[in-house]
């Protein structure tokens, strides 16, 4: 309540309610608000599966062994370039335009191994797209097999992913009760301060002096 000029007390405006709060509520309020919304983002995203297929590289009979490696690490680049996913297409049923922005490969400085990895909504698909583009590189390495002396082989085919790799509501709710609670600190550093001694009344302007008074009493 404040008090206005002419003496009567008046209801506090929301801005000085909300000076009135506790610090800590700012903080909290930035906890629930982020868990909330990063929950509802998790829960209503469509969740994403990851297959893997693994191919490796093989050397020819009297072959460095080391070669192996280093081609494994080439096969890897190339692996979502066009010559490959233009077959893999036709095997996957879908445009290589998907397979690219849909597959990814790894691959490992000490094994000779590809990964080739698919995500995608359905789960099926995503293994389909991974063993389509496997099995394109497997036939492309083994066209040059008799100049590199290497030649790529399937070690594991990729299998219906039963889980979906997109991360859960409640890790979605927690990373956003994370960042609320982060942005709620920042709020209360930045928050307007009161001074030691409580908000300042407001100053009272005398009323307007009665005509006796300002001539002088007779």
């Amino acid at each position: 309540m404040t008090e206005n000029p002419t003496g009567q007390h008046r209801p506090a405006g929301p801005r000085a309610r909300v000076r009135a709060l506790p610090p800590w509520t700012l903080l909290a309020a930035g906890v629930v608000a982020g868990g909330l919304a990063g929950g509802a983002y998790g829960a209503l995203k469509t969740p994403a599966y990851t297959a893997t297929s693994y191919v490796v590289a093989v050397p020819a009979e009297h072959a460095d062994p080391e070669a192996a490696l280093g081609f494994a690490q080439a096969y890897g680049r190339v692996a979502t370039q066009v010559a490959v996913l233009g077959d893999a297409q036709v095997w996957a049923g879908v445009p290589a335009r998907t397979l690219r922005d849909s597959v990814r490969t790894a691959t490992s400085p000490d094994a000779p191994m590809v990964a080739v990895s698919a995500t995608s909504s359905r789960p099926g698909l995503a293994a389909d797209m991974a063993n389509a583009v496997a099995r394109a590189l497997t036939r492309h390495a083994g066209d040059t097999a008799g100049a590199t002396r290497v030649e790529l082989q399937q070690f594991a085919r990729a299998t219906e992913p039963a889980e979906p790799s997109s991360a859960s509501p409640a890790l979605t709710g927690l990373v956003g009760a994370s960042a609320g609670g982060l942005l709620g600190g920042l709020a209360l550093l930045v928050r307007p301060r009161r001074d030691a001694d409580g908000p300042g009344r407001p100053v009272s302007v005398p009323g307007p002096a009665v005509a006796a008074d300002a001539h002088g009493t007779p």
